[in-house]
């Protein structure tokens, strides 16, 4: 009982089990949750970041349950770490502009953060190919993940910068 509600957990209720691009669906139901929490039920920050630390925190233990029989130590039906992955700049970016967008803004950036993070995640720049090859364990399996998320962010402040001094 406790494996099949951990194997719920790591492959986000079954979506890490479809056979194609399980990562790429795994972070788009990703961002649209987070739209679903930040502007439709208008959740509380507050709330939605203990809700993330949660989860990072359970994953870890988790997915380290799920490999722990597994010759693969970074299985595709994983998924969660595309979760907090995704999570990442999304929410930073929710709470850093603390006012009310509207709906084009937010999907605009909602879909950017998505695109950047899925480019990030399956490129592997360093040091996210770093923890994705050193790091055979549950550890690794969400650290690179994480790495691509602080990417998006890095990415995004760089392109505010680079705007603000030309336009």
């Amino acid at each position: 009982m406790i494996k099949k509600i951990n194997t719920l957990f790591v492959t986000m209720f079954g979506l890490g089990r479809i056979p194609k691009i399980p990562g790429t669906i795994g972070s788009l139901v990703t961002v649209i949750l987070l739209y679903i929490f930040f502007h439709i039920l208008d959740l509380s920050s507050i709330l939605i970041f203990v809700f993330l630390i949660v989860i990072f925190v359970f994953s870890f233990k988790a997915v380290a349950l799920h490999i722990k029989d597994n010759a693969n130590k970074d299985p595709k039906e994983v998924v969660i770490d595309e979760f907090i992955g995704q999570s990442i700049p999304i929410f930073m970016y929710e709470i850093s502009h603390g006012t009310k967008k509207s709906f084009d803004e937010a999907i605009i950036f909602y879909g950017v953060c998505f695109i950047l993070f899925r480019f990030f995640d399956i490129v592997k720049p360093f040091p996210v190919n770093f923890f994705d090859k050193k790091f055979k364990n549950s550890f690794g399996v969400i650290m690179d993940d994480i790495c691509a998320g602080f990417y998006v962010v890095l990415s995004l402040i760089c392109f505010m910068i680079f705007k603000s001094y030309f336009i």
